[in-house]
């Protein structure tokens, strides 16, 4: 089982998680980051024994990659090539390789169904992505999409939002969206792992599967479930 985490993104915690997670998705300059806060979290997953994946987004650093864009597909599909370029780049500079790709906020969600998204990402992976793994969701389109194309894919699980019964995540504008108590994370986590289950914000049980777990750096209480959560794996 893998532990991933959004890093580069800025929340200051990135070296006190890094030793609790197996894998870190590095945000690449679309929602946030650049040069330098991408070399420093390539950096420290070196050091943390990490595997490094690449997190590109919408070019939307006002609303930190959490909004659709409307863009031409053309251009959106150049924008995000320059942003694996640029961690390539990086990376291969600090004598690594990259391990994943994992798309950030809105555009990670579009892909679960939106079929114009999911093909470009599937795209992504084809022509700028050889040799990457795919992070994405359980019974999504881009799923179907990764298997038709022969992408190596990973399940992944959010440790700390709140889930629909279609297994789509509770928008953060709503109550109980994201969840910060380290407890009531582990305890769901474990669910999911054992039983393939996943409680939905209605108190519903529905199927689930699981390579790789997400921590948003951004929680609040981060460090404190890497730390719980790593004691799964």
């Amino acid at each position: 089982m893998d532990i991933n985490c959004d890093l580069g993104e800025g929340t200051g915690n990135d070296e006190k998680i890094m030793p609790f997670i197996t894998s870190c998705n590095i945000a690449c300059g679309g929602h946030t980051g650049d040069i330098n806060s991408i070399t420093e979290t390539i950096r420290l997953a070196k050091k943390y024994n990490v595997k490094i994946g690449a997190h590109p987004s919408f070019p939307d650093k006002e609303n930190f990659g959490r909004v659709p864009v409307e863009m031409p597909e053309e251009e959106l599909k150049n924008e995000l090539r320059q942003q694996i370029l640029l961690i390539e780049e990086i990376a291969d500079k600090e004598r690594v390789k990259l391990h994943h790709l994992k798309p950030h906020g809105a555009l990670y969600n579009l892909a679960v169904n939106d079929k114009k998204t999911a093909k470009i990402i599937i795209d992504l992976m084809r022509d700028q992505g050889k040799g990457l793994s795919l992070y994405l969701p359980f019974n999504s389109l881009i799923e179907v999409l990764s298997q038709k194309y022969k992408i190596p894919y990973f399940y992944e699980v959010f440790a700390d939002r709140a889930y629909r019964e279609d297994l789509s995540l509770v928008s953060r504008k709503e109550s109980g969206a994201l969840i910060e108590d380290p407890q009531v994370i582990y305890q769901r986590v474990k669910k999911m792992i054992t039983e393939k289950k996943v409680v939905t914000i209605l108190g519903k049980e529905v199927k689930i599967k699981v390579d790789t777990i997400c921590i948003h750096g951004d929680n609040p209480n981060a460090v404190e479930i890497a730390k719980l959560l790593n004691s799964l794996i």
